[in-house]
C-alpha cells in the first residue's frame, strides 16, 4: 500500500453559526418555545439574569462536560454577556451534531439595552455605558418590538430587526 495514497479524511467545515438579535431571540423564547442557554458564570447570572420563560444556566467552564444535558429536539439560543463565549458554545454544539442552535448577538448587554426583561441590576454590566441600573420592564417597549434593519444581516427571519 502506498503511504501517500492513504490520507485521513478531511473534516467538513462547519457552516456559519446563526446569529439572532434580541428581538428575534425574544420571539423565539417567548412565542416559539426555544430554550435560552446562558453560558455565563454563576456570579454574572446572580448580578444580572435573563427574565425569560425557559432559561438553562450552563456555564462555559463546565460546558464540555455537561452539554449533553441540552435537548437535541428543541431550538437552542446561546447567550453570554456580549456574545463571544456563547458563539464558542454555539460552534461547539454544532460540532457535536446539534442542528438547531443560534447565538444571541451582543449577549445580555444588548438584550437589556434594547429593553427586554432582565432580573437584577444593570450597573455591573453597563458600568461605562451610563445605564441607570435597576430592573427592566417585563415587556419591551413598542419601539423595540418592531424591526428596523433592511439587510437581514443580523440573522432575523422574515425581515429586519432592532439591530
Amino acid at each position: 500500500m502506498d503511504p501517500a495514497a492513504s490520507t485521513s479524511p478531511v473534516p467538513t467545515p462547519l457552516p456559519e453559526a446563526r446569529a439572532y438579535c434580541p428581538t428575534t431571540t425574544f420571539g423565539k423564547t417567548h412565542r416559539e418555545g426555544a430554550l435560552l442557554v446562558d453560558v455565563r458564570e454563576a456570579d454574572e447570572v446572580a448580578a444580572l439574569a435573563f427574565d425569560a420563560p425557559d432559561v438553562v444556566h450552563l456555564p462555559l467552564s463546565s460546558f464540555e462536560r455537561r452539554f449533553a444535558e441540552l435537548p437535541r429536539d428543541r431550538e437552542l439560543v446561546l447567550a453570554c454577556a456580549v456574545g463571544v463565549r456563547s458563539l464558542k458554545a454555539t460552534y461547539y454544539l454544532m460540532y457535536q451534531g446539534y442542528a438547531n442552535v443560534a447565538n444571541l448577538s451582543g449577549g445580555i448587554q444588548r438584550w437589556a439595552a434594547k429593553g427586554f426583561p432582565v432580573r437584577g441590576s444593570l450597573e455591573p454590566t453597563f458600568a461605562a455605558g451610563g445605564c441607570c441600573g435597576g430592573s427592566v420592564a417585563a415587556e419591551p417597549s413598542a419601539a423595540v418590538q418592531g424591526c428596523g434593519c433592511d439587510d437581514g444581516a443580523c440573522g432575523c427571519e422574515g425581515g429586519g430587526c432592532d439591530c
